[in-house]
């Protein structure tokens, strides 16, 4: 049974209220255990649109659970994604109040920034590249507004709740550095995540689905079937490649993309 637009409404309420209040609320996979993805989607479109009611405007688009460890560890065999908005975006080198999120993560990604709309069930890769205006380096922060595991049973949030949670999308770090996709062999691109100092991970662009542009695809084609588009200007974060690094407070992280560029973020 699919969840009433009542019980859409209020959930989608109470993690606005999470996220305004940063007191994380418990697993919607364990309040409503008919939740599925549909649903989950539908939930994180209701939270888009108060968010919106807001005067908060979309973007761009984030794609998650875009490599193969991830999708195992959630049992899933495809990506999700999530959205973006006007508040999420932080400048290269910026400081993140203290307490502006409730428990920081980042990944490494490659971001595409759109010159033409993409819509439509067939798109390929060849209409992503005419499509897109350049690719850069990109952190995306993540945030959770629902608890990662139920204090009382241990069960741990399930990719329904991460889809009801925007797909845990918080923010979004662009860095400088801006390439024509036609020249580029995104497989190859690949950062050295470090925090503090100390490199805590390393990758390479084919972990998105063997290529980001792939991940694009996938992105176009699952908007195309809720009604939606990725729309000329905005920014798509393709999927990370490297594993989430937490950022408590005091963490300074950069990655560093080698020819590709580079792009940091502070945490107060």
């Amino acid at each position: 049974m699919s969840l009433t637009e009542s019980e859409v409404n209020d959930a989608a309420s109470d993690l606005l209220n999470a996220e305004v209040t940063r007191s994380q609320i418990g697993l919607l996979s364990l309040r409503f255990p008919s939740l599925n993805m549909d649903d989950a989607y539908r939930i994180q479109a209701a939270l888009i649109e108060k968010k919106k009611a807001s005067g908060r405007s979309v973007i761009g688009w984030k794609i998650g659970l875009t490599s193969k460890a991830m999708q195992q560890a959630l049992n899933i065999d495809i990506p999700d994604s999530g959205v973006l908005l006007d508040d999420m975006r932080f400048d290269s080198g910026a400081t993140v109040p203290k307490g502006h999120f409730i428990q920081p993560r980042i990944e490494a990604e490659i971001a595409f920034v759109m010159k033409s709309t993409l819509a439509g069930e067939n798109i390929s890769r060849d209409d992503v590249v005419a499509a897109t205006d350049f690719v850069a380096p990109s952190i995306e922060i993540l945030d959770t507004r629902i608890l990662r595991a139920d204090p009382q049973t241990g069960k741990a949030r399930v990719v329904y709740d991460t889809i009801s949670d925007n797909a845990a999308n918080a923010g979004v770090v662009l860095g400088s550095q801006q390439h024509d996709l036609a020249g580029q062999d995104l497989r190859w691109v690949g950062a050295i995540t470090s925090k503090n100092g100390e490199v805590e991970e390393t990758g390479l662009g084919a972990g998105v689905l063997n290529d980001p542009v792939e991940s694009v695809v996938w992105l176009a084609r699952r908007l195309t079937q809720y009604g939606q588009q990725i729309e000329a200007g905005q920014v798509i974060l393709s999927g990370s490649f490297i594993r989430p690094v937490e950022c408590p407070t005091g963490s300074a992280i950069e990655a560093d993309f080698g020819a590709f560029g580079s792009v940091s973020i502070n945490f107060a």
